[in-house]
């Protein structure tokens, strides 16, 4: 009995050592944060273009997207002990020489595709410290990737074409959310706790929040960025 007594008195001891987080017992209800984002001025308007994959004259065959360009909603931290974001593997399009979709938002380990749909050349490259890569020149039809293992910001650019530009946010954690076209957007599964929350539009406007997410709750947290 003594013996027990003195394991079960250090399997109450060792945990002490720990840092408390807000995540606490897996048996707790996760809470939802939700809200809009409304940009004050926005840098550019909605333009209609091809869809990923039509070419250059997808509008003549009835393929049109919304372009208008989005913010992206993030906790500065991600609440303790929470598990490691999954790795995805999405595509960013070269679509009438521009870059489809504008904006993504990805956890770290995971890999962009960049395809050439349009029918001229294209050299996908970086200069952002997150991420640094050259593509070189490659056709049409063709597609290469870059995966991206650190958290940052990165800016993509189009070697041969000087308009071309898109953003690329990776994150170690899976809290965040990019807006919907009416500035929407949702995070779900979130441990109850306090938290510093970002909205970010194109690196010249961003705002931070503090909200408070309550077991099983939902909060709502609204942004207008100037």
């Amino acid at each position: 009995m003594r013996y027990l007594w003195v394991v079960l008195a250090l399997g109450v001891a060792m945990p002490a050592g720990r840092a408390a987080g807000p995540t606490g017992s897996s048996s707790v209800p996760s809470g939802i944060l939700r809200g809009r984002v409304t940009v004050a001025r926005p840098l550019s308007a909605v333009r209609s273009m091809p869809a990923p994959g039509s070419g250059t004259d997808g509008r003549q065959r009835g393929l049109t997207g919304d372009t208008r360009r989005q913010a992206v909603v993030f906790f500065e931290e991600a609440p303790a002990g929470d598990e490691a974001p999954t790795p995805t593997r999405v595509r960013m399009h070269q679509t009438s020489e521009t870059f489809v979709p504008h904006l993504l938002a990805i956890t770290t380990g995971s890999t962009v595709e960049f395809p050439n749909d349009d029918r001229t050349y294209h050299n996908v490259f970086s200069l952002s410290k997150a991420r640094r890569f050259d593509l070189g020149r490659y056709a049409a039809g063709q597609s290469k990737s870059v995966t991206f293992d650190r958290a940052g910001f990165v800016r993509v650019f189009c070697e041969i074409h000087s308009h071309m530009n898109a953003f690329i946010l990776v994150f170690g954690h899976r809290f965040f959310a990019v807006t919907d076209q009416d500035g929407r957007y949702r995070i779900d599964r979130i441990p109850p706790g306090t938290y510093r929350v970002t909205a970010w539009y194109e690196g010249i406007a961003e705002r931070t929040e503090q909200v408070t997410i309550l077991a099983g709750g939902t909060a709502d947290l609204d942004f207008t960025l100037r």
